[in-house]
């Protein structure tokens, strides 16, 4: 019997090891997840050029196709058109052709995708851009705080 808990016990200790080894490191980092590529014929812009346009806000139009839960949790511009990418399409009457437009994503992949279609429907679209990108150039974004629940 002493054997037999003997040869218990270290398999239990061998074991223990064997599941350590399989954690993974908490320590260690993730490598970032490469960046899409920009592949769309609106130009993608870059803070500099963004804030060139914001100078002129009668000439501007700024479409946001995020959803709500983005906008509250990466912050956005003080001013925009909330449209999200799938619902573009049915709302063209509500999108001003008389102005420049930029549009709005988060790294902008579907602001490009959304700006050549509003380009190809007739649009003055002027570029695209992240605003996540935007903010990593050292651009501000306003962040709505969403009110405390009603207990």
């Amino acid at each position: 019997m002493k054997v037999l808990s003997k040869l218990l016990m270290l398999l239990m200790i061998l074991s223990s090891f064997l599941a350590f080894a399989a954690d993974p490191v908490k320590d260690e980092k993730k490598a970032p997840a490469p960046a899409a590529e920009y592949k769309y014929k609106t130009p993608k812009l870059n803070r500099a050029q963004f804030d060139a346009l914001l100078a002129h806000p009668e000439q501007l139009t700024i479409i946001d196709v995020r959803r709500p839960d983005e906008l509250t949790k990466n912050g956005g511009f003080a001013v925009y058109l909330s449209i999200q990418a799938a619902d573009v399409e049915k709302n063209l009457a509500f999108i001003p052709k008389d102005r420049n437009i930029v549009t709005v994503s988060n790294h902008a992949g579907r602001a490009g995708a959304t700006a050549d279609l509003l380009t190809a429907k007739g649009f003055k679209v002027v570029g695209a851009v992240g605003a996540q990108n935007y903010e990593e150039e050292g651009g501000a974004l306003s962040k709505i705080v969403p009110p405390a629940p009603k207990q």
